[in-house]
């Protein structure tokens, strides 16, 4: 292991300027891609459903925020067409304004926090702020806001991330990585998640996917079919999805193997989620534990190889999709869901965890007003965060330096890159196949 000072992990950021400037980073080269929006997009949904294929279409037509949701595989490849820091960190992936939510912390408080990492791996720590700055921009419009006015927000993510980033960079490590991130208490939209989270408890839940099998008193419960969205499973795909705990309980710390073996499996359901995971396969078990007034609720997700991954020539594949996502979710969260683990079905790879433990999450309607802007600094501070627990604040710190260039940079790219998004949605709208099936 080489040892270097602090000193030096500084002057290690600054000489990465002479790679990617730090005015260069508002460049965006959409002719580059190495093929067409829809066609990359058409190749991420090889090995999927092949009845929801269109659903996700669909779903990606709805609006330019809606496909920008869905085509984080355009972005990647959008994203290493530009030059990089090569400074790295574990990245979100996915970073956007609906990718931060609210959920129960192992000792039951509400916490607020990055809560999505399908596309999580290492790679360029501004690749997650450049995502993250084209989001605001997009759900600003959504919501009503100017360009000029999503733009000031855009900026103050980032410049928000970089003061944060460089206190970090001044704090000792252990503390940085129990940071408590305090600006949640002055975002309104935080407080509509965390209300929201409040009353999304299991037995919320329960009510909400479950119902009596029968009329007479005391029938079990089971889930409550809404098809496409949620679809009760029987026969050997049950066998093979309660089969899939085994592998799951076993790579679980021992207490929480003790906990879970109280649960018994009642029911499994297919569960349609998301907007990028349409179309993977995604199930869902409903255990109880003391009773019915006891519902634990598994959600065992199929993940696969993150879109990042073939634009990074150093990222090995990873051995397994869902332990790479629930990895990389331990860097970047203070506090994870006592029950993420992974498991695998078949030859496919899948991430388990609970299912609306108390989650909850903004809609753009949340970010009118004030509120884009008091939003966008939170994202900017929770994403300061888990880079500087994955990654390298000296270096982050030295090569952001003390001024505003950056932040106007990515800005100015979150822009660009809204604009387009919306190209790429209007060729999606006029190739007819985000059109409802009659």
């Amino acid at each position: 292991m080489q040892w270097a000072t602090p000193e030096e992990r500084r002057a290690l950021g600054q000489t990465r300027r002479k790679q990617a400037g730090r005015h260069q980073h508002d460049a965006l080269h959409a002719k580059a891609r190495p093929a067409t929006a829809l066609e990359l997009v058409a190749r991420s949904m090889r090995g999927r459903v092949p009845a929801l294929i269109q659903l996700k279409y669909e779903l990606m037509g709805e609006s330019p925020f809606a496909f920008f949701r869905g085509a984080a595989p355009v972005m990647a490849a959008d994203l290493a067409q530009l030059p990089s820091t090569g400074i790295v960190s574990q990245l979100c992936g996915d970073a956007h304004v609906r990718n931060l939510g609210a959920y129960a912390a192992p000792d039951g408080r509400l916490v607020f926090d990055i809560n999505d990492f399908d596309e999580t791996i290492r790679g360029p720590f501004e690749w997650d702020l450049k995502r993250m700055a084209a989001s605001l921009v997009l759900a600003g419009r959504a919501a009503g806001h100017k360009d000029s006015s999503a733009r000031i927000a855009a900026q103050a993510c980032i410049e928000r991330y970089a003061a944060q980033i460089r206190a970090f960079s001044r704090m000792p490590q252990l503390e940085v990585n129990r940071f408590q991130v305090h600006r949640i208490d002055l975002a309104m939209p935080v407080h509509a998640a965390l209300a929201k989270a409040e009353r999304a408890t299991p037995q919320h839940t329960l009510e909400r996917l479950t119902a009596p099998a029968s009329s007479r008193p005391g029938a079990r419960r089971r889930f409550k079919e809404s098809k496409p969205m949620l679809t009760r499973v029987a026969g050997a795909r049950t066998a093979a999805v309660l089969a899939s705990l085994g592998p799951y309980r076993e790579m679980l710390e021992p207490q929480r193997q003790h906990l879970l073996d109280f649960y018994r499996p009642v029911d499994v359901a297919f569960k349609v989620v998301g907007n990028g995971s349409v179309g993977l396969r995604d199930y869902c078990v409903y255990m109880e534990g003391n009773g019915a007034g006891d519902p634990l609720f598994l959600q065992i997700k199929e993940e696969v190889a993150s879109a990042y991954a073939p634009y990074l020539p150093d990222a090995r594949p990873a051995a397994h999709d869902g332990r790479r996502v629930a990895e990389g979710q331990k860097y970047m969260q203070i506090q994870t869901d006592p029950f993420l683990g992974w498991t695998h079905i078949g030859n496919r790879q899948y991430l388990v965890r609970q299912l609306n433990n108390h989650k909850g999450s903004i809609e753009i309607e949340d970010l009118a007003g004030v509120n884009l802007r008091a939003y966008a600094e939170v994202c900017g501070e929770l994403l300061a965060r888990g880079h500087a627990r994955s990654g390298d604040p000296q270096a982050i710190a030295g090569y952001i330096g003390s001024g505003t260039a950056f932040a106007e940079a990515i800005a100015g790219f979150g822009v660009a890159y809204a604009d387009q998004t919306v190209k790429d949605w209007e060729q999606l709208k006029k190739s007819g196949r985000a059109r409802k099936k009659a």
